[in-house]
């Protein structure tokens, strides 16, 4: 499905808000590694907004997402004084883990073993 005007609109004011509120409340730094907000997505009606989260080199991103969801309320109130006035609603908060990294990392794995076992193979 298409996602509208107002929903990318209201979805990029939110991950830049986001950004913000992430840095304000130290959540961009977790275990040693860097927290990001790799995409927003906001439900037609705007009720709901999805954050994918990216970690990279933190040692535990499902102990870095929990710490994050512990800090929702807190979030969300930054969140609702930032965009109070531009949101009839702040939209209920989900948060996930974006694993793009992961997979390309995985992806370029496998080419360059690939690669190794043509070479192998061409000896």
């Amino acid at each position: 499905m298409q996602e509208g005007k107002r929903q990318k609109q209201v979805a990029s004011v939110i991950k830049e808000e986001m950004n913000a509120i992430f840095r304000h409340l130290d959540l961009n730094m977790i275990g040693g590694g860097m927290v990001s907000i790799a995409d927003v997505k906001v439900t037609p009606d705007l009720l709901e907004a999805r954050i994918y989260l990216s970690f990279f080199q933190v040692a535990d991103s499902q102990a870095a997402l929990l710490r994050i969801e512990q800090k929702a309320w807190e979030i969300k109130k930054e969140l609702s004084h930032k965009l109070g006035k531009q949101l009839r609603r702040i939209p209920v908060i989900h948060y996930y883990l974006d694993d793009t990294l992961d997979q390309v990392f995985h992806i370029e794995e496998l080419l360059a073993q690939i690669n190794r076992n043509s070479d192998k193979n061409n000896d």
